[in-house]
């Protein structure tokens, strides 16, 4: 399997939005995200990476497909939402690069991709004299009835590359759930680590 990894620039962002789109509606619908999204939704929201100061996209290529990407941003221009329990424990949202999505078709796993994708990420991070990274997941209850019995949490996946989770710093966001009528709140949890920026 022959992979390319690369920061793709604004044009190819929005030439590839519709990919990028259903990337994020294949993967986000398994568990634990149990999205179920829409085209219209996903291009008003990947429009905050291309709005954004200083927010990068990540593309993994096979060929010409597009198949995984992930995204990052400072902190203080992504959604509200994920600043907010920063702001409210007085800690500067300008010390934070925030790290969004990152989706990988499945076939493509468990070839380091994923592991490319925080390294370009932190890269990223600091070249703009970020220090710390930081990122947040879902949080299910363990007997979440559409739990898979071989689900395996990221958790050592993340530990790995030096995140460690922040205790009790939790915020919210809505989508719809698959099989569900209307959005509802989940609970998010972060994650950080600390780099040391670029001179």
């Amino acid at each position: 399997m022959s992979i390319t990894v690369r920061r793709l620039a604004r044009e190819e962002v929005e030439e590839r939005i519709d990919d990028l789109a259903a990337l994020r509606i294949e993967v986000f619908r398994a568990y634990p995200y149990l999205y179920d999204g829409d085209v219209a939704y996903e291009r008003d929201y990947l429009a905050t990476y291309m709005d954004a100061p200083g927010a990068v996209v990540i593309g993994a290529f096979d060929g010409e497909e597009l198949v995984g990407a992930a995204t990052a941003s400072p902190l203080g221009e992504h959604h509200p939402e994920f600043a907010k329990p920063f702001a409210d424990r007085s800690l500067d949202v300008r010390d934070f690069f925030y790290f969004g999505e990152s989706v990988l078709k499945a076939r493509y796993r468990g070839a380091g991709i994923g592991v490319r994708f925080f390294e370009e990420r932190e890269r990223a991070a600091r070249e703009a004299g970020y220090a710390k990274c930081v990122f947040s997941a879902v949080v299910r209850p363990v007997d979440h009835p559409m739990r898979p019995a071989d689900y395996m949490p990221l958790n050592r996946f993340w530990e790995k590359r030096g995140y460690r989770r922040i205790d009790g710093l939790v915020t919210s966001f809505s989508w719809r759930d698959v099989g569900a009528g209307e959005a509802s709140e989940k609970p998010m949890e972060y994650w950080m680590k600390d780099i040391v920026p670029a001179r």
